[in-house]
């Protein structure tokens, strides 16, 4: 299996962030400072990947649905990464997703505005551009919602696609393309504790939980479960092992593409050929650093290697 990786982004945004001290709402806020970066699950995690340093030993492409309008702002980001661009130009702008940042109180509003709609022909050509990614590709990261004109089981059947061609696959989405696609059964998923309650359809109170709703997907087929749990660090269930990687404290510069960078970390590690231990350290890391820089980005390999001697991680059967 080669190293190659294509990141599917269908509803890709330009995350905009911007600090308001104090921030409240029905009122006037003043913006101390702002920032704006092209983005969207897939495209986050091609671009961590990057900074990990993958594209100089494997491609790191991306691919899917990209506005004409607003494009540029995608395209020298992916220049300057050594990223390759496959996505797929359709009519219209990009949405942008605006994040309100309280920095006195560190809370975060998110904002995410609707994609734009994607007709039969965009889908078709689409699955043409996958088609011809195919033979120099084995790896593929779906990630994110699905805009309007995308119907829910689009993830079940190019994971069904993808499967027969041999391919390893991690879906990172939510709500009902999630459910259908797991279905589908993917190597991997990533969901956050909130996702994985709505997919198994009860709170899960306490680690137990967590880890007995994550054998239970494990039983429907996939290899692999990471469970993102925010400052409780994440699991990561496998047919082999269950292990809890707890992070250290640090202090949450922006939430923008954490659990992005969580799975770019995990594959990267699975590229590298570590253990899973090692690949949940390196997510974990991954995820750290994210949060530590303004929008998605990564700090430098050496902060992400001191970062991976200070995550714990410990076998978690209980």
């Amino acid at each position: 299996m080669n190293t190659n990786v294509v990141t599917l982004t269908l509803n890709p945004a330009i995350d905009q962030s911007v600090a308001v001290p104090g921030f409240a709402a029905g009122t006037v806020n003043r913006v101390l400072w702002e920032q704006s970066d092209p983005g969207g699950k897939g495209v986050n995690v091609a671009s961590f990947l990057a900074d990990l340093g993958h594209a100089a030993s494997g491609t790191v492409t991306v691919s899917g649905l990209l506005g004409r309008d607003n494009a540029g702002e995608f395209e020298q980001l992916f220049k300057s990464k050594g990223i390759a661009d496959e996505f797929v130009r359709i009519p219209g702008k990009t949405r942008v997703n605006v994040k309100i940042i309280d920095e006195t109180t560190q809370a975060i509003t998110d904002l995410n505005f609707p994609g734009c709609a994607a007709s039969a022909a965009d889908l078709a050509r689409l699955e043409r551009r996958i088609d011809s990614l195919l033979p120099e590709h084995d790896w593929f990261v779906l990630s994110g919602s699905t805009p309007a004109g995308v119907a829910n089981d689009y993830y079940a059947r190019l994971i069904q696609r993808l499967n027969a061609a041999g391919k390893r696959v991690l879906l990172d989405s939510s709500g009902e393309p999630l459910r259908q696609g797991i279905a589908a059964t993917p190597w991997a998923i990533k969901p956050n504790i909130a996702e994985l309650e709505e997919l198994v359809g009860t709170p899960l109170p306490d680690t137990a939980a967590v880890i007995a709703a994550a054998r239970g997907l494990l039983a429907q087929g996939l290899g692999c479960v990471v469970v993102s749990m925010g400052g409780e660090g994440a699991l990561f269930v496998s047919a082999d092992a269950c292990l809890h990687a707890q992070p250290p404290h640090i202090e949450v510069k922006s939430t923008v593409g954490a659990g992005d960078a969580m799975v770019a970390g995990f594959i990267a590690g699975q590229l590298r050929g570590l253990s899973l231990a090692d690949s949940a350290r390196l997510a974990t890391a991954s995820a750290l650093g994210a949060l530590t820089q303004l929008g998605p980005r990564l700090p430098a390999a050496e902060v992400i290697a001191s970062f991976m001697q200070q995550v714990t991680v410990r076998t978690a059967n209980v």
